[in-house]
This record gives C-alpha cells, sequence and structure tokens, in this order.
C-alpha cells in the first residue's frame, strides 16, 4: 500500500544546512497500522509531507497504492487523508460548511457527503456542534472535526500526525 525507499530531505536554514530525512525506507501493507516514532525534529511530519506529495525528496520514491509520488499527484492525494495538528477547521465556517467544503474539494457527491456527515458525526460525537462556528470549538472539539473531515473522501490510506492532540 505504502512503500517508502530511500527517501532523503534536506533544507538550507540561514547558515545550516539540515538533513531532516536521511535514507528512510519502510513498507505499509494494506489494513496495517504503522507509527513513525521518534524526538522532535527527527523528519517524522516531514516524511508524512512527502508521502502526501507536498514535499519532494531529495532522492529516492514514495509509491501510494502503486502511484508513485512523482507521477499522477492529483491520483495520489485522492488515496490519502492527513490529519494533522495544524486544524484546518476555519473559524468563521460552520463545522457542517467545513466538512461539506472538503468533501466538495474531493468531488464527493452531496447526497453522500451528508450521508458521511450524518454517520461520522454520530461516531466521533460532534453531532451537537454541527451548526456552529469552528472559532466557537474547543481544541478537542476541532480535533474531532479534523479527523471527520479526513475521512469525508473515503481514502483508502490516512496518516496521522500527532493524532491524539486535544483528545
Amino acid at each position: 500500500m505504502i512503500v517508502v525507499s530511500h527517501i532523503n530531505k534536506s533544507f538550507q536554514s540561514r547558515d545550516r544546512h539540515i538533513h531532516a530525512v536521511s535514507d528512510l525506507s519502510f513498507q505499509v501493507e494494506a489494513g496495517e497500522v504503522y507509527g513513525l516514532l521518534g524526538p522532535n525534529g527527527a523528519g517524522k511530519t516531514t516524511t508524512l509531507r512527502m508521502v502526501m506529495g507536498l514535499l519532494v525528496p531529495d532522492s529516492g520514491f514514495i509509491q501510494v497504492g502503486g502511484v508513485r509520488h512523482d507521477g499522477d499527484r492529483d491520483n495520489l492525494r485522492r488515496q490519502l487523508s492527513m490529519i494533522s495538528t495544524n486544524d484546518g477547521c476555519y473559524p468563521y465556517l460552520t463545522v457542517r460548511e467545513v466538512l461539506l467544503y472538503f468533501a466538495d474539494l474531493y468531488s464527493v457527491e452531496m447526497s453522500l457527503a451528508k450521508e458521511r456527515i450524518q454517520e461520522y458525526s454520530r461516531l466521533f460525537g460532534i453531532e451537537a456542534y454541527l451548526d456552529q462556528r469552528c472559532n466557537t470549538l474547543s481544541t478537542g472539539q476541532r480535533q474531532r472535526v479534523v479527523l471527520t473531515r479526513g475521512l469525508m473522501h473515503d481514502p483508502p490510506v490516512v496518516l496521522l500526525d500527532e493524532p491524539t492532540r486535544g483528545l
């Protein structure tokens, strides 16, 4: 399902050259749960961003569901969902509006999006605040909304960056 092969990523920061990821390889099969563990600055988030196709590795390759990161990026992104510590809840939209917006970004039909909102809002306990603006939500409530948002297009792969923060 996910193949990461000998990826490297470096950044230039002022007068320093930072090796964020160095010769990392791993494979995750369908149905498997896999965790990247390490201290702050170990390159976990950088690795997830490369898997998502948001950053390009300096060398090596990444493949998700048979699609390489250097190929069809739109198809790659449809197969993935990234749930990160940056909550992505637009403050002046309601929870329902945010969920519908992200469903639309992934071309989910409106009727299916509404069904998923009902199903996932029960599952994640967000029914009571579907029509509240996101700027009124607690950190934990926003994290539940982000989890729901990440599932709206039913991706085969879900990447979690700090998934329990605020829950």
